[in-house]
């Protein structure tokens, strides 16, 4: 996990998607985005359970298909969100989670400052395909 989120090196996981079908067949994406800032923080899943917690609590909660279970976003780590608004888009198999950060913090991955970072903070050099760090 360590060389996944903290490497340079470029390690997409093309079959993340089949894998959530096969594993989690009643989810769909949820796109998560600052209210404020309108940066893109995660891309997560929802099924109609996470949807119904997180719009009676108010609170970013996705459906984790690695645990199979309720995910409240930060829970351990403390970078908690409050849902602000949910969209819907026109074919209804995707929505969007504009949140608001509790704490400032956003990601479970801290820079080396100690400091919570946006969950993307690395962006990929065209001519390398190198990872390159926005927030190191």
């Amino acid at each position: 996990m360590k060389e996944l989120e903290e490497g340079s090196r470029l390690m997409l996981d093309f079959g993340k998607l089949a894998k959530v079908a096969k594993a989690c067949p009643d989810v769909i994406p949820v796109a998560v985005q600052n209210a404020d800032t309108h940066e893109v923080i995660l891309i997560a899943y929802v099924n109609e359970r996470a949807l119904k917690v997180a719009l009676e609590t108010k609170t970013a909660v996705f459906w984790s298909t690695s645990r199979n279970e309720l995910w409240e976003k930060g829970k351990t780590s403390g970078e908690t969100y409050d849902l602000i608004e949910v969209l819907v888009n026109c074919e209804q198999n995707s929505i969007v989670y504009q949140v608001r950060p509790r704490r400032g913090g956003i990601c479970h991955t801290k820079n080396k400052a100690g400091k919570a970072r946006n969950c993307y903070y690395r962006r990929l050099n065209p001519q390398t395909s190198v990872l390159e760090f926005l927030d190191p």
